[in-house]
């Protein structure tokens, strides 16, 4: 279900108050501006995007029902709406090639991660998951830092909450190996030293 303040807004716009639209907006801009970003890796596209998205939302906000959370929906109108502009700019979409590892390396490269201070691991992580081709970096986005649950970023997708899990398993097998590469060998090296 959506939250009640959310719900609240919608019904204001509905009824005609714009200025309650402007709320929502500023309440999921962040958002949508991120997600759009991980998928086009182009700061003007996603810009573009981020309105568009807005624009197909207020549009079509006496569709919703709120049989999910308003951020699931506005998720999957982003999500759509980027899909839409990939189709049509084919140079934006960043496929990296990456060899698959074992679910132990991957373990080892989470575990050696702790050892890096907290803000620095965030920030590694957001480069790496840049690198990664748009789908993944999506999907990585909503599931790490936006916190949603399999069954909603199923919503927004499109796909079964098992095909998420393994997706987000692959997903995190690439990012590891980018992770790898760019990690300082001593952190590894000592990481690996301390398991003996």
């Amino acid at each position: 279900m959506t939250t009640n303040n959310d719900q609240i807004l919608i019904n204001q716009i509905i009824e005609g108050d714009t200025n309650s639209f402007s709320v929502l907006v500023d309440r999921y801009k962040d958002l949508v501006f991120t997600l759009a970003m991980r998928m086009l890796k182009n700061r003007e596209e996603a810009e573009e995007v981020s309105q568009d998205t807005f624009i197909k939302t207020y549009k079509s906000l006496n569709k919703f029902k709120g049989d999910s959370k308003f951020s699931t929906w506005i998720y999957r109108v982003c999500y759509n709406t980027c899909l839409d502009r990939i189709k049509k700019n084919k140079k934006y979409i960043n496929n990296v090639e990456i060899n698959e590892f074992t679910v132990h390396e991957v373990k080892t490269i989470d575990n050696a991660l702790t050892k890096i201070e907290a803000k620095e691991k965030e920030e590694a992580i957001q480069r790496c998951i840049a690198e990664l081709p748009s789908d993944d970096s999506f999907l990585l986005t909503l599931y790490y830092f936006d916190d949603l649950s399999l069954d909603e970023i199923s919503k927004v997708v499109g796909i079964t909450a098992n095909s998420i899990k393994v997706k987000l398993f692959r997903c995190r097998k690439k990012l590891a190996s980018i992770l790898r590469s760019q990690l300082e060998p001593e952190t590894i090296a000592n990481y690996e030293r301390e398991r003996r």
